[in-house]
């Protein structure tokens, strides 16, 4: 099948030091009441940059602490204020569940949105979907939108100022783009977009793990410190639009089915998403054989920053546990199936204890 390549990435991206003393200008094109839908700790570091990013104007803000799920239920409240308030712009302050309720606000009530991430635990801000939850907190459904976000406004000194784990998280998530996307193509398999996968989205793949062996370390330094220096500019970069926008025009393999495997368990449940899309990623090479001398280099990136190389590292013991998160992740429409010659929940449960062998001879070495 001869799929139209495809490419999509938010309409403006701003980043640096200071960047939401900016906010006003960056986004004054698309309206002039806001809606910030934020996580506690979201509004907490931005709203008074943001404020003062808007004196001096006559536009309208309005601030409203979401409850912490991207659930239905959540979402009506925001349209309800967006009707009520007559807003013109919803934007998105936090995590990932706060951008994607913001998304899914705008969405709905065919509103330009503004992503203003407050970690780089995932690369949510800049793609065009949001996972959906019932607002028991279960899962509903992924919500694909026709476009990415208006405007992406990262302020590194935010980003640095925030717990170091959510930076290495977002380096875990991002390990995956590039060998995940190699893998689509390998099979002409679609992007997150459901396109062909373009030569500019592969080249932002492969920059993103360029990115991350070239910085990591030092940009995980920094942030322990707080400081914003070239590196971590390069990683919150490469976390948020080189492995967004790479993810979403370069499709996805088994790490992020691994991911959705290992959520399945209880002891997972708090393991955070990077860290099980890179233990996901040593899995994927080793179902590929890939040469010795790649998964060393990627062992090697983990181990540096901290990101799991073991099972113990993601909180599993039991490797019946293994074999039950090896099914959840093959089952039909996983992305796991976008692999060369497929993948059996045996193939998958052998590859992530062979992992796991090499992650303690790791240790023992």
């Amino acid at each position: 099948m001869t799929r139209l390549k495809l490419i999509r990435a938010p309409l403006k991206y701003v980043q640096g030091k200071g960047a939401l003393l900016n906010f006003y200008e960056e986004t004054k094109d698309l309206g002039s009441s806001f809606l910030f839908i934020c996580s506690k700790s979201g509004y907490r570091s931005c709203h008074k940059k943001i404020e003062k990013s808007f004196e001096g104007t006559e536009c309208k803000l309005h601030f409203k602490i979401f409850n912490g799920i991207s659930s239905n239920g959540e979402i009506e409240k925001m349209r309800k204020i967006v009707k009520e308030e007559q807003i013109e712009v919803v934007v998105g302050i936090g995590g990932g569940s706060a951008l994607d309720t913001a998304k899914a606000t705008a969405y709905y009530e065919k509103l330009p949105v503004a992503i203003i991430p407050s970690i780089t635990a995932t690369d949510a801000p800049c793609t065009g979907l949001s996972v959906i939850y019932h607002d028991d907190g279960a899962f509903d459904t992924y919500l694909f939108y026709p476009k990415n976000p208006e405007a992406v406004i990262v302020d590194s000194q935010i980003i640095a100022d925030a717990p170091v784990k959510f930076l290495i998280a977002g380096m875990g998530d991002a390990l995956g783009t590039y060998f995940e996307a190699r893998a689509c193509i390998r099979t002409n398999s679609p992007s997150l977009e459901n396109g062909g996968i373009s030569l500019s989205a592969m080249a932002l793949c492969e920059l993103c793990y360029k990115t991350l062996l070239k910085c990591g370390y030092q940009a995980k330094l920094s942030c322990e410190k707080h400081l914003v220096t070239p590196a971590l500019d390069a990683i919150i970069e490469a976390n948020t639009y080189l492995s967004g926008v790479g993810a979403d025009n370069g499709g996805l393999a088994v790490a992020h089915s691994v991911y959705n495997g290992f959520t399945a368990l209880q002891e997972c449940e708090k393991t955070m998403h990077g860290s099980l899309v890179a233990f996901g990623t040593i899995a994927q090479l080793i179902l590929e054989s890939a040469p010795k001398q790649e998964i060393k280099e990627v062992m090697d990136f983990c181990y540096s920053v901290g990101l799991p190389i073991t099972l113990k590292e993601i909180g599993v013991t039991d490797g019946e546990r293994v074999r039950i998160a090896a099914q959840k992740a093959c089952i039909q429409g996983e992305t796991i199936h976008h692999m060369a010659g497929d993948v059996t929940s045996e193939q998958l449960y052998d590859a992530l204890l062979t992992a796991d062998l090499l992650g303690q001879q790791y240790f023992i070495s």
